[in-house]
């Protein structure tokens, strides 16, 4: 039986990414997009290239056709999911917020970083976090809860955080990092991860020709790494934007620890084993590394490993589709977990080759 589908936000990047990607999948059937700004508007008015792909027409946030909707996508603003999940999730749904409100599980922190205060508490320990390579177990509670009968809700990891913690997350688990050591990340993204709403940075004439670093030592996405990887107050996190439509590559400097290995291509089978049962991680062979390209329209994170020997440091860097793997693609990647489907359930496999 078909699960019956809603995607609030869908007008967004992500959201018509999560469009793009819910019509296609063979098992879901998407009933109801919204947009309060395009309330009434037809999709492929929108974006012509879903003519003859759908007459879906956009409706607005609080259409009753969602509270049909037994699998609800949230691409939302930060803040906004705290007042739309708790109705979806009480009714018995599974909803799947690609905001940052039900990520961070501490409510001081999620207050101190976004300047309000959390009003979903009960709900947000509820939660399940939404990166299955290192989360699975979050997933399979939430499914459960699914199985039971009751609403479930996962927080999507964001774009930075997934390609920062899949690239770092081998080695800190089996700890070959340096305790105590601070952990530098450089990471750079296209501009579509900053929404769809053009700003003085983000429009073509500041944005294309340009690389710049912004939200040093500020960016809200610090608490969620170090939340992650369990690096509290040694995350030293720079973001860049690129002058790319997708794409995301992160690299990160991980002082390796006295006795940890400094031979690549054994840092290589450490990693290849931790992500022995992750369809959607490649691994890369010691000496080659990842590109953006390589990804583009996928929810594949390929990941590349080398050590600096002189230095004692270990540079990971993982490269995402930061709508797909950071965004829509792990979405559908959670709720199919989150509904006992094949992980790769209706994902594109190969990358948009140019």
């Amino acid at each position: 039986m078909a699960i019956a589908t809603g995607i609030v936000g869908a007008a967004g990047f992500a959201g018509i990414e999560l469009t793009r990607l819910a019509l296609r999948h063979p098992d879901l059937e998407l009933s109801v997009v919204t947009s309060n700004e395009l309330a009434g508007t037809p999709v492929s008015a929108e974006y012509p290239g879903f003519l003859g792909a759908t007459d879906l027409v956009f409706a607005s946030h609080d259409d009753p056709a969602l509270d049909e909707c037994d699998l609800v996508f949230l691409a939302v603003p930060h803040t906004a999911a705290l007042a739309m999940a708790p109705r979806f999730v009480e009714r018995g749904a599974v909803v799947v917020d690609l905001s940052a409100d039900f990520r961070l599980k501490d409510p001081g922190v999620y207050e101190r970083w976004y300047a309000t205060p959390h009003t979903q508490t009960d709900l947000l320990a509820r939660a399940a976090f939404g990166l299955p390579e290192l989360f699975g177990d979050d997933l399979a509670r939430a499914a459960e809860d699914r199985r039971a009968g009751c609403g479930a809700l996962v927080g999507c990891a964001g774009c930075y955080p997934t390609a920062t913690s899949l690239a770092a997350a081998p080695a800190v688990r089996a700890g070959i990092v340096a305790k105590g050591a601070p952990v530098v990340v450089d990471a750079i993204s296209g501009v579509t991860g900053a929404g769809k709403k053009a700003t003085s940075r983000t429009h073509f004439c500041f944005a294309d020709e340009n690389l710049e670093a912004y939200g040093v030592a500020t960016h809200r996405h610090t608490p969620e790494i170090e939340q992650i990887l369990g690096l509290e107050g040694r995350l030293v996190f720079t973001p860049h934007l690129a002058p790319l439509n997708r794409g995301l590559l992160s690299t990160v400097n991980l002082p390796l620890a006295p006795d940890a290995p400094a031979d690549a291509a054994e840092v290589v089978e450490l990693y290849r084993s931790f992500y022995d049962d992750a369809p959607f991680v490649r691994v890369l062979d010691a000496g080659f590394m990842p590109k953006t390209s390589s990804v583009v329209g996928t929810n594949y994170a390929h990941v590349g490993v080398a050590v600096n020997e002189p230095a004692r440091m270990l540079v990971a860097v993982c490269a995402i589709d930061n709508l797909a793997k950071g965004a829509a693609g792990q979405a559908v990647q959670c709720a199919n977990r989150v509904w006992g489907l094949p992980e790769a359930r209706g994902l594109e496999p190969i990358a948009v080759p140019v």
